[in-house]
């Protein structure tokens, strides 16, 4: 079966189930957004920490956002030399009371750059970093660097995602793993929902009632966790994300229910199903419009195997009432005082 046939059917059968999920199955050819350069001006008079000073701020602008990648470069406006140090500065008042010359935390350094001058500085981290000159230790300013968000869905190292679902094979290649996520790109405190489905990847059938744990592991913590057992061969999950950061979605202790396909190959053993895992990945971003979750997490609370139970209990509990209510008429002893009583002389 062609890489494409499978996602079709993947995409059918999802529709199919889950019918108030909504898919994006086309993806753009999205690129991150480009790196930008920015400039910062050491204006004439930073020199000075007087009151007089013609300089309104030591740094214009004295605070700039940018996002990861991009570059700021600062030019020597002034008449004397300045460094951009990472660090705390003294502030103006604390260097006049106090003679502080600032600390430096040692992210970056331009050292002495003097008038006509420029240094320049790529940030790939994200954060917000304070900076001062240690010639002039009242000068300060302030870079928030945010992480750029993509605009197409990736793993964690990176690497674009063509097309969904994405496909995993049990080491052992008998079961197969679709996965989907909505949305594609992930961002904290939005609801993110988990589809998957499972075939036999022998047949290309639908796993019913496969048993399988699935844990999301961030930052190299355990975030979310929870069994199941698929319906009609998929089921999904809810998650909200409360930080940022690679992510890790496994499915493990997966445990047929017998397809033929599975067992006309490996019959399920105790340790077995210990080695079928798979593993996808992708990376939470920071939103930039959402600082709290706003609705609760609601799990797919019933299983397959629960209405298999009630369908089993509507059929057998009258089945056997009515069972017992025939036995019972068929071996009830007749009343004789009855039939003597009704006899006719």
């Amino acid at each position: 079966m062609s890489v494409l046939e499978k996602n079709y059917r993947a995409y059918a059968m999802h529709t199919l189930f889950f019918t108030s999920v909504v898919f994006l199955l086309v993806i753009g050819n999205g690129k991150y957004s480009h790196a930008e350069d920015y400039t910062i001006s050491i204006p004439f008079g930073a020199f000075n920490p007087e009151l007089n000073t013609p300089a309104e701020v030591w740094y214009d602008p004295p605070v700039l956002s940018i996002h990861v990648g991009d570059s700021v470069t600062w030019v020597n406006d002034d008449r004397e030399g300045h460094t951009v140090t990472s660090g705390d500065g003294a502030g103006r008042f604390e260097w006049m009371d106090t003679k502080e010359l600032g600390e430096p935390d040692g992210i970056f350094d331009s050292q002495r750059f003097m008038p006509n001058e420029s240094w320049t500085y790529t940030f790939d981290k994200a954060g917000t970093f304070n900076y001062f000159c240690i010639i002039h230790p009242w000068m300060s300013g302030v870079i928030a660097v945010q992480q750029a968000i993509p605009d197409y869905p990736h793993d964690a190292q990176g690497n674009k995602i063509e097309t969904f679902p994405l496909i995993q094979f049990t080491p052992d290649k008998l079961i197969e793993f679709d996965l989907t996520w909505e949305p594609n790109i992930i961002k904290t405190f939005e609801k993110t929902t988990f589809v998957f489905q499972t075939y036999d990847g022998l047949t290309n059938s639908n796993l019913d009632k496969m048993r399988y744990d699935m844990i999301i592991t961030q930052n190299g913590k355990e975030v979310f966790q929870d069994s199941g057992i698929t319906q009609v061969g998929g089921d999904y999950r809810n998650v909200i994300f409360e930080t940022s950061g690679p992510i890790e979605i496994r499915f493990q202790n997966i445990i047929s229910s017998g397809t033929s396909g599975i067992d006309s190959v490996a019959r399920e053993s105790v340790t077995q199903p210990l080695f079928r895992t798979v593993v996808f990945s992708t990376i939470v971003y920071d939103n930039p419009e959402k600082f709290s979750a706003t609705e609760t997490m609601v799990q797919p609370a019933q299983r397959l195997d629960i209405y298999y139970e009630l369908l089993v209990a509507i059929i057998t509990v009258p089945a056997l009432m009515l069972l017992g209510i025939v036995i019972y008429m068929k071996f009830k002893k007749p009343d004789i005082r009855s039939q003597e009583m009704s006899t006719p002389i």
